[in-house]
């Protein structure tokens, strides 16, 4: 099959993708490797004469690129069987807006996890971690030294600036080091790569999630932080989270706010990812948090107070902010014990985790609350 006449047909005769209009976008993912590269090479020989190429993703791990609905259209009437097209979906952050705060030293959940305890064995050095998010406020006295340069899929070409603060709140409780004035997160020597995928609404695309991911693991991160999902399954995905999974890649992702008992969102809902539940100071699980079996562990994720845009500070509540504990955390074994695979990073957390508390004083014994003391001495055992 003659590529470079097809794609030049296609792509130089259809018009361009807008990033802002979700009917306008589509996932064509490749069932054949070779048709994939084949056609991502067009694509970039061609990016220089047709400006609306220039700013098109496409992702290698998954042979799977973007494109309008009309390009799409052409592209299936010409591979017919080559290819799989599914709607370029809306995902949402897992979170839920609260009041200003200040800053806290320690925070109440990391204290309850027993993070402190366990920093005089580990601190997280140098341990990356993908925040797929809605960036980052890169001058929060607190994150000083807590973040790197990552990458902006929703402004291509610019810094992950955080227009949001959700990306900033979890950063924050994941790695925030300013002992003196500020607060002290999980990890705090950690490293965030914030990748920018979510706009100023706390909104994003499928696609923007799949080139996080994509992204994460080129660039080899130890840890992807996903707290964001949809009700809804997408291919493209699960291909992806798969993906990561079998690079050794661990994915933490938010069970969602819906106080469902018997299901979480997406991606949490996948088995290749670690399902995080929240808590509150008193160890039970607040109304607005998804929990049951698909919940693999919890942690405190009710009235957490983080760091803010402008150097300031918030209270925010959601499996969102229960996401960034269960990072943080495994964090601090990943620096001592590099390279446990992610199945035995689920395992031991859901083995050295706390009963939590239910009505009429029952506990809850399929999963707990996170604990980071036990958790990291187990691990250091493997």
């Amino acid at each position: 099959m003659n590529y470079t006449r097809i794609m030049q047909s296609l792509l130089l005769e259809t018009a361009p993708l807008q990033h802002g209009l979700e009917e306008d976008r589509r996932i064509l993912t490749f069932h054949d490797p070779k048709v994939y590269f084949d056609c991502v090479h067009e694509w970039n020989e061609l990016s220089g004469s047709a400006s609306h190429l220039q700013n098109v993703s496409y992702s290698s791990l998954t042979h799977s690129i973007i494109a309008s609905s009309s390009l799409t259209a052409r592209m299936e009437s010409e591979f017919k069987h080559d290819i799989t097209v599914e709607e370029d979906s809306r995902v949402c952050i897992h979170a839920v807006q609260g009041s200003i705060g200040s800053g806290p030293g320690v925070p109440w959940g990391v204290k309850q996890i027993r993070a402190p305890q366990a920093w005089s064995i580990s601190t997280g050095h140098r341990i990356k971690i993908g925040v797929i998010d809605t960036g980052v406020d890169f001058s929060h006295p607190d994150l000083q030294h807590s973040v790197t340069r990552g990458v902006n899929l929703v402004n291509r070409g610019t810094l992950p600036y955080d227009d949001n603060g959700h990306g900033t709140h979890i950063s924050g409780t994941i790695a925030a080091a300013n002992s003196t004035q500020g607060m002290i997160g999980v990890a705090p020597r950690s490293t965030v790569y914030p990748v920018k995928a979510f706009d100023h609404n706390g909104s994003a695309f499928v696609s923007d999630i799949v080139m996080g991911i994509d992204w994460c693991v080129n660039t080899g991160v130890d840890i992807i932080n996903m707290s964001f999902g949809m009700h809804t399954r997408s291919r493209a995905l699960l291909d992806i989270v798969s993906k990561a999974y079998q690079s050794g890649v661990i994915i933490v992702a938010s069970s969602g706010n819906d106080g469902k008992r018997r299901s979480v969102d997406y991606p949490a809902r996948y088995p290749q990812t670690i399902s995080v539940g929240a808590t509150d100071r008193n160890r039970r699980i607040p109304p607005f948090s998804n929990r049951g079996q698909y919940v693999d562990i919890y942690a405190p994720g009710d009235k957490i107070v983080s760091a803010w845009l402008h150097g300031k500070y918030h209270e925010m509540s959601g499996t969102s902010m229960a996401t960034s504990h269960i990072s943080g955390t495994i964090a601090l074994l990943l620096a001592q014990k590099p390279g446990i695979k992610p199945a035995t990073i689920k395992s031991l957390l859901r083995r050295t985790s706390i009963p939590l508390r239910l009505r009429k004083g029952r506990t809850m014994s399929d999963s707990g609350e996170v604990q980071t003391l036990k958790f990291l001495r187990e691990g250091l055992k493997l």
